[in-house]
């Protein structure tokens, strides 16, 4: 059953985890923004700096370098407007992500460290979006990898033991939720956060170039909204980890 907005409580800490600057601001921004104002601690967590850019916005003489100190910028400028203290990166190459191992621990080592009782991340199932857009293997790496750290990694003491001598032990996250789902079954109402997340996707200008967002990011909005007859929504899959009694 969809879980209905008036249903759900806002969660005290949590990890926002995509592969690139600007990922966070399309899809989940307007739920970000919504949970900061409820006094929530979000931290965004970037694998990569963005560097590979966009083929359409990246000029010519663009450098690598360069290219990934504005998209720094840029992406904590977006956390600003939506309320986020801090923004992670770790620094993984653009364009080319591949599950790893140390990929995995680098996000264990942030959930240990930062313990959060939820994940936000993507659907790393989600290949194809209709027959228009092919998702991005980065984003599915990106999704496949923090999975894999919330369970079994984050809350099993002798994996990733080197951990514990860093002082990280095991935590358990409680809730993920992944957004971009065919299964999706929560929606959270962003009638009043709409404007700020479309505000941030602003930020990012090096990808926008003069393209204005609105249109798209409403449309969207109205269409993950329908099915709980609310005006502007974005939809999750929500795993409730300890709720074993409804069989999540």
């Amino acid at each position: 059953m969809a879980r209905a907005d008036r249903q759900l409580t806002t969660p005290k800490r949590v990890l926002s985890i995509h592969a690139h600057p600007d990922d966070q601001e399309f899809t989940v921004a307007g739920t970000l923004a919504k949970w900061a104002r409820a006094g929530a601690e979000i931290l965004t967590v970037c694998l990569t700096r963005g560097d590979a850019g966009s083929n359409q916005f990246t000029p010519a003489d663009m450098t690598r370098p360069r290219l990934a100190k504005i998209r720094e910028e840029e992406q904590r400028a977006a956390c600003r407007v939506l309320g986020i203290k801090d923004v992670v990166f770790l620094d993984y190459e653009d364009g080319v992500l591949t599950a790893s191992l140390d990929m995995r621990r680098d996000l264990t080592r942030l959930i240990r460290r930062e313990k959060p009782d939820t994940v936000v991340c993507g659907d790393p199932t989600m290949r194809f979006y209709g027959n228009r857009y092919m998702n991005h293997p980065d984003h599915r790496v990106a999704a496949d990898v923090a999975l894999d750290a919330v369970f079994p990694s984050a809350e099993t003491r002798f994996i990733f033991p080197e951990l514990l001598a860093e002082g990280l032990p095991p935590h358990h996250v409680r809730e993920v939720w992944l957004h971009g789902s065919l299964q999706s079954d929560t929606f959270v109402d962003i009638t009043s956060t709409l404007a700020v997340k479309i505000q941030a996707l602003r930020e990012h200008k090096s990808q926008m170039g003069e393209w204005d967002p609105t249109a798209m990011i409403k449309t969207w909005a109205r269409e993950q909204g329908k099915r709980k007859r609310l005006r502007a929504a974005e939809a999750f899959r929500r795993m409730k980890l300890d709720d074993f009694e409804e069989g999540a």
